[in-house]
């Protein structure tokens, strides 16, 4: 028996018993559903600014979990041990679950340290969206907030799905060329561009761009993505968060130097010919 999977761009068929190109998807009884539901591989009370997240509740804290699991293949991933690696796909024996009511629970507990909510982060959150969606839902009714931390690889109707109850979102669209996607992250720059369009229409939204020396960091390249995003505006009329942040050598991609700090600086400051808030991160 052989179930598709709707929730990327790859449809995957997956045999029953078997989980989907993410690791976190698994069929049983002719349906795919979250092999990862509840297995948590990382969890920790962070700055909301690490997320990265400016201007949601600036000097904040939030409980930042994340399972085991990705729908891309970033050479370069800083989180692989969890991501795409033999480590992340022996995680299912050894994470910890941890059912929607107790990390909220736990989210509850930590809000004298300052803490407004759970992030859902670290690996992908949506290959196992049905946790991020029981989750937020649980949260929302205790008035906590809810983040997603996400590479936006994911079909439309998940999103509507889990969009009602997140709060902020930063989505990683991590280069603006088809052959960067399909090439090197092997993923849909249009449907990463699709979900942003659509994210911001639920929520607060800044996206991340990591700066990889040869393969996106062109100044016209970062005219053309930050002219794009300039395009989008939020429910309430909000613009677009940029973050372009620098690279180190990770993974499989050690193959060059950290991006140049002055080159970071100077495609902020292109950025910012079309946007009005542009970061820089790890310089």
């Amino acid at each position: 028996m052989v179930a598709k999977c709707d929730v990327c761009f790859r449809h995957c068929d997956v045999k029953e018993g078997q989980l989907g190109f993410c690791g976190g998807r698994i069929c049983e009884d002719k349906a795919v559903r979250a092999y990862n539901y509840g297995r948590i591989t990382g969890l920790a009370l962070d700055p909301i600014e690490k997320k990265p997240l400016a201007r949601f509740y600036p000097g904040s804290y939030i409980l930042s979990a994340g399972s085991f699991g990705c729908n891309l293949r970033c050479p370069f991933c800083q989180n692989y041990e969890i991501s795409w690696s033999d480590e992340a796909f022996a995680m299912a024996d050894t994470a910890r679950f941890m059912a929607p009511e107790e990390l909220v629970e736990l989210a509850i507990e930590l809000q004298d340290r300052g803490s407004i909510g759970i992030a859902f982060t670290y690996n992908e959150p949506l290959i196992g969206y049905e946790y991020v969606r029981d989750t937020a839902m649980l949260a929302h009714k205790r008035g906590l907030k809810t983040v997603l931390v996400s590479n936006g690889t994911c079909e439309l109707p998940v999103l509507d799905e889990i969009g009602p109850c997140i709060d902020a979102m930063n989505i990683d669209l991590k280069g603006f060329t088809d052959r960067y996607y399909s090439e090197v992250l092997k993923g849909s720059r249009q449907q990463v561009m699709d979900f942003i369009v659509r994210a911001c229409k639920y929520s607060h939204l800044e996206v991340t761009s990591l700066i990889i020396p040869g393969e996106n960091d062109s100044e016209d390249e970062m005219r053309d993505m930050s002219l794009w995003l300039s395009t989008i505006k939020g429910a309430d009329g909000e613009e677009i968060v940029l973050h372009i942040s620098r690279f180190f050598p990770r993974f499989h991609m050690t193959d060059r130097a950290a991006t140049d700090v002055d080159k970071i600086y100077r495609l902020a400051d292109i950025a910012g010919e079309n946007l009005h808030y542009v970061y820089t991160g790890n310089c």
